[in-house]
């Protein structure tokens, strides 16, 4: 199980990614904030609209020095496929991994055995690989990537910030929290 403060677990997995099979692996993902975005299955529901809205805030999230990495227990083959047949899938910029035998989705804590698939989980890695954020919904609970925006703009604002909280809801700009005896109590 992938726990926050954690190092990601070790992985090498075949992905698509802008018209190629690529490889990818965890030190990949080292040196960058990253996004790694589970996800059940390929020509499915729910899935799909939440890829298309993270297709969507892709560039934000680049520019922010952030990369995603989607994840289901289909193959790079399927991804493609599936990257060729639906208009929303195309919008995708961000690699897709294959996880057929789900080490990964195991590694991260997200599969479903009885179903071969994975979780809606979504963890925030810092440069370093460790896990900043992780959150799973179950299968029938959509994500926003509004939400993920946000949540990375706060653990980017703590890392930077030594000492300094986000308060919930917090966005760029807003006030922040410097924990200490004389907050107790008062907020």
């Amino acid at each position: 199980m992938a726990n926050i403060n954690e190092s990601i677990p070790e992985f090498t997995a075949d992905g698509f990614h802008n018209g190629k099979f690529v490889k990818i692996k965890k030190s990949d993902l080292l040196g960058k904030w990253s996004v790694v975005f589970f996800y059940p299955a390929d020509f499915t529901f729910v899935c799909p609209t939440e890829l298309g809205d993270m297709a969507d805030h892709y560039k934000e999230l680049k520019d922010m020095g952030v990369e995603v990495y989607s994840v289901s227990t289909d193959t790079h083959f399927v991804h493609k496929a599936w990257h060729e047949a639906s208009d929303t899938i195309k919008k995708i910029q961000f690699p897709m991994i294959g996880d057929p035998t789900g080490k990964i989705t195991r590694g991260f804590g997200v599969m479903i055995e009885e179903e071969g698939q994975a979780l809606r989980g979504t963890f925030v890695i810092n440069p370093e690989g460790k896990i900043k954020i992780a959150e799973i919904h179950d299968l029938g609970i959509g994500r926003s990537a509004v939400d993920l925006v946000r949540k990375i703009q706060a653990a980017q604002y703590v890392a930077k910030n030594d000492g300094e909280v986000c308060p919930a809801n917090w966005k760029p700009g807003a006030k922040t929290l410097k924990p200490g005896l004389d907050l107790v109590g008062k907020i």
